[in-house]
């Protein structure tokens, strides 16, 4: 299986499972990801989850003996078939996707973890634009989170060159969350993971959906889009649950509707 899942507790791992080529993606790894994130998506007992790599890798991206391969599916098909909906499903799915970063994160392996809500990684992790060096540029939305994270100058130098960036230069730079000793992070993602499973997970995906907003948008059009989602969070169970919890001083029990 090119894809391993485990759901426990209201979080779901989706771990790469091609370790041998260093979880470089081929078309059948691709559809694997695409539908198990239609999965989470369409599950209410998915809270939050989790898109990680077996063995010493995240991803190295593109697995090159298939983009060769004269039989296999044209570049074209590549980016628009096997990679775009999987970078359109980790931002519409209206859940916390969090990605932890196991080991390199190269090419299109990088930009999924950075089109990830959250980036924990190894502090043994990398993260590597590598397009440049084949010829090519940047997909799997690589232009256009990467410059909005970090600025077009250090994104720009970064997609130029292919230079490699450690899991602490990347946090330092902000195109991460979190970078955590090898021996940590484990229990550092679940603690996390298992923390924001308990949330109000429509408030949460609201959030998520406004941010993905605001890239568009200016400051008017931004706070009707705050009104808006703001109404709709305000009819969720959570929300009365989150407010009762407050004015009675106990812990809510929030269930994710």
């Amino acid at each position: 299986m090119e894809i391993l899942i485990n759901q426990l507790n209201g979080v779901c791992e989706l771990k790469l499972n091609r370790p041998s080529v260093f979880n470089s993606f081929n078309k059948s790894m691709a559809m694997a990801l695409q539908k198990a994130l239609d999965d989470c998506a369409s599950n209410d007992e998915v809270r939050a989850i989790v898109i990680t790599g077996e063995g010493r890798a995240f991803c190295a991206g593109q697995d090159l003996a298939e983009a060769t391969d004269p039989n296999g599916p044209e570049l074209e098909s590549i980016v628009r078939d096997h990679y775009n909906p999987i970078i359109m499903r980790i931002r519409e799915i209206e859940k916390p996707i969090i990605a932890a970063v196991n080991g390199v994160a190269a090419g299109a392996g990088a930009n999924i973890a950075l089109a990830c809500d959250i980036t924990f990684a190894t502090e043994s992790a990398s993260f590597i634009q590598a397009f440049s060096k084949i010829g090519l540029i940047p997909d799997s939305g690589g232009t256009f989170f990467l410059p909005r994270i970090i600025g077009s100058q250090k994104a720009l130098a970064l997609m130029m060159t292919g230079d490699k960036v450690s899991a602490k230069e990347a946090e330092a730079m902000n195109m991460i969350y979190k970078a955590v000793p090898d021996t940590e992070f484990t229990d550092t993602v679940n603690a996390f993971t298992a923390k924001i499973a308990t949330m109000p997970t429509r408030g949460l995906g609201l959030t998520k959906k406004a941010v993905n907003e605001s890239f568009f948008n200016n400051l008017k059009e931004q706070l009707e889009v705050e009104e808006r989602l703001q109404t709709e969070a305000g009819a969720t169970h959570d929300f009365s649950e989150g407010v009762n919890a407050f004015l009675e001083k106990r812990k809510p029990e929030f269930t994710g509707k």
